[in-house]
């Protein structure tokens, strides 16, 4: 057990998630932290747009949603396998996942949101989630799904920019749209110099490889066979 705090914590967690969540409820932009670097979330489909248009997209990426393990159970429809695999990755090794896999079209969460950020954030029914990213992911995607908000992003940088683990690193065009920008200094898996790996735990097509490839790719081939590479 960790013992207790005798200080100030640096950044205040609970406080800095609230205040961005307020501002993407009422649809405005925030650039956020994560483990595997900063994102820009929108949470409007004319806030998604700018960040779009601002980062120089092409229209074929799409946006992912920030999410946690109880989002992940309820909306995505995975094999006992497909479920297996996130868990290891995401509880047993602590690492974080961009998690694809086919989801609930009837689900409330999909069905209230318009059918232009469903377009933007879905491809052939497969939804891309963004799992365990670091305590200020943990408490956005919380408040979140507490309230049934969807919340939508990519990373905060400019087409072909690199990602960003530094808010002093963000572009300036990506700064001046957002309504808050939440500085929580470098992140955590910026060795990495990449996003997040994102794979479909049903086909294990690795649509990117990203931050912790090498030891997803590990858990992967002890755990269930499976040679994604290295």
């Amino acid at each position: 057990m960790m013992p207790a705090r005798s200080t100030t914590p640096v950044f205040d967690v609970v406080g800095d998630a609230r205040r961005a969540f307020d501002v993407l409820a009422a649809g405005g932009i925030a650039v956020v932290p994560n483990d595997i670097g900063y994102s820009a979330l929108g949470g409007s489909p004319e806030a998604l747009e700018l960040i779009f248009r601002t980062k120089g997209r092409a229209p074929q990426k799409l946006n992912a949603m920030v999410a946690d393990l109880e989002t992940h159970r309820d909306l995505h429809e995975c094999s006992e396998r497909g479920r297996r695999i996130v868990e290891t990755i995401v509880l047993d090794y602590g690492l974080p996942l961009g998690c694809i896999a086919p989801f609930r079209t009837d689900h409330p969460l999909m069905t209230s949101l318009p059918a232009e950020v469903v377009a933007a954030s879905t491809r052939e029914n497969t939804l891309v989630m963004l799992l365990n990213a670091g305590r200020f992911h943990a408490e956005l995607t919380r408040l979140a799904r507490e309230n049934d908000v969807a919340l939508f992003g990519s990373s905060a940088n400019l087409t072909l920019g690199g990602t960003k683990f530094r808010v002093e690193d963000i572009e300036r065009e990506i700064i001046d749209v957002a309504d808050i920008v939440v500085d929580h200094g470098l992140q955590k898996y910026h060795p990495y110099g990449s996003s997040s790996t994102l794979l479909n735990v049903e086909t294990l097509e690795v649509v990117r490889r990203g931050s912790c490839f090498p030891d997803i790719a590990y858990i992967l081939e002890r755990h269930f066979g499976e040679d994604i590479g290295r």
